[in-house]
């Protein structure tokens, strides 16, 4: 399929926050990342709209920004109640899994309860809350190249028996099960 326009990358991910400080400092402190800059309104720039914010903006490391908008004049931010916690997040690669390790310890070391790590056939993860109730996942990637090229030899087969069954197909299962080290 041919297509008018190629993407360059994420220019930058926006969450909403409960206190634009506090998630600076967090982002800061337990992830490492680096505060770059922010934007503050009184009227939304693409709607003309009155809704002060402050919106700021987290370097992550290879050119990735994450963002956050603080918005004091909304009712308290909230999430999807038909959602379950463990769906939505943002997930960050690290190196490797000693990475991965040392940083669950010092993730812990700052008071943050973190679930891990969790096999994921390919990757394992760590998972924990920002202070804004987000879901973070920190993963490394384990995986072989012949494992990802299955992977995406399959995932067209298994995205038409989903829709056609809604049941977990089970071309990937071999993900699901942990080789002893």
């Amino acid at each position: 399929m041919t297509h008018p326009f190629a993407l360059a990358r994420i220019h930058h991910v926006a969450y909403r926050c409960r206190d634009a400080a506090e998630t600076v400092e967090f982002y800061e402190r337990v992830l490492g990342m680096r505060y770059t800059n922010a934007f503050a309104e009184d009227h939304v720039p693409s709607t003309g709209a009155y809704d002060p914010y402050m919106h700021v903006f987290l370097d992550c490391g290879g050119g990735n920004v994450l963002a956050f908008f603080e918005l004091p004049n909304q009712p308290d931010m909230g999430r999807d109640p038909h959602t379950p916690a463990w769906v939505q997040h943002l997930a960050f690669e690290v190196a490797d899994l000693d990475t991965l390790l040392a940083a669950k310890a010092h993730i812990e070391a700052q008071g943050v309860d973190v679930l891990g790590p969790t096999y994921h056939g390919i990757f394992r993860s760590i998972y924990f809350f920002d202070p804004n109730g987000h879901r973070l996942e920190l993963a490394c990637n384990i995986g072989t190249a012949d494992q990802y090229a299955e992977l995406e030899r399959v995932a067209p087969l298994m995205l038409e028996e989903w829709s056609r069954t809604k049941k977990a197909p089970q071309h990937a299962a071999w993900l699901h099960v942990e080789a002893t080290e």
